[in-house]
C-alpha cells in the first residue's frame, strides 16, 4: 500500500530545515530519519508512527486515536500509531512531531 503522500509533505514541511534529517523509504512508507533514528513514519491511509519514550507509551495510548504499535502481533512500547483524526490540524500534527523529533534526539547517531 502506498503511504499518503499528502501528510507526508507536511511532515517534510516540518522537519525539512531541521540539521541532521533524511528521508527513507521503509515500512511501506516515508521514514524521516533523525541522525540515522526513526523519529517518525508516514503509511498508508494517513496513519503516522511516532517514536516515543517507551515510559510514555500506556498514557499516549489512552488517547482518541492513538495506538501501541503492533508487529507481527508483538505491542512494541516506545512507537505509536496516530490516527488522521488525531493528527488532521496543524497543531495536532506538529505537536506529534515534535515529541518523535525530541526522542529521537535522545538516541545515539547511528
Amino acid at each position: 500500500m502506498a503511504f499518503d503522500e499528502d501528510l507526508a509533505d507536511r511532515v517534510r514541511a516540518l522537519v525539512a530545515h531541521r540539521p541532521g534529517f533524511e528521508e527513507k523509504r521503509m515500512f511501506g512508507g516515508a521514514a524521516m530519519m533523525l541522525r540515522g533514528n526513526m523519529a517518525v513514519v508516514v503509511s498508508g491511509k494517513g496513519v503516522l508512527m511516532v517514536r516515543v519514550d517507551p515510559a510514555d507509551s500506556d498514557e499516549l495510548v489512552a488517547g482518541n486515536g492513538v495506538e501501541l504499535m503492533v508487529m507481527k502481533g508483538r505491542p512494541m512500547k516506545g512507537w505509536v500509531t496516530v490516527d488522521p483524526s488525531a493528527c488532521a490540524t496543524d497543531a495536532a500534527l506538529r505537536a506529534w512531531v515534535d515529541r518523535g523529533v525530541a526522542f529521537a534526539a535522545t538516541l545515539p547517531a547511528k
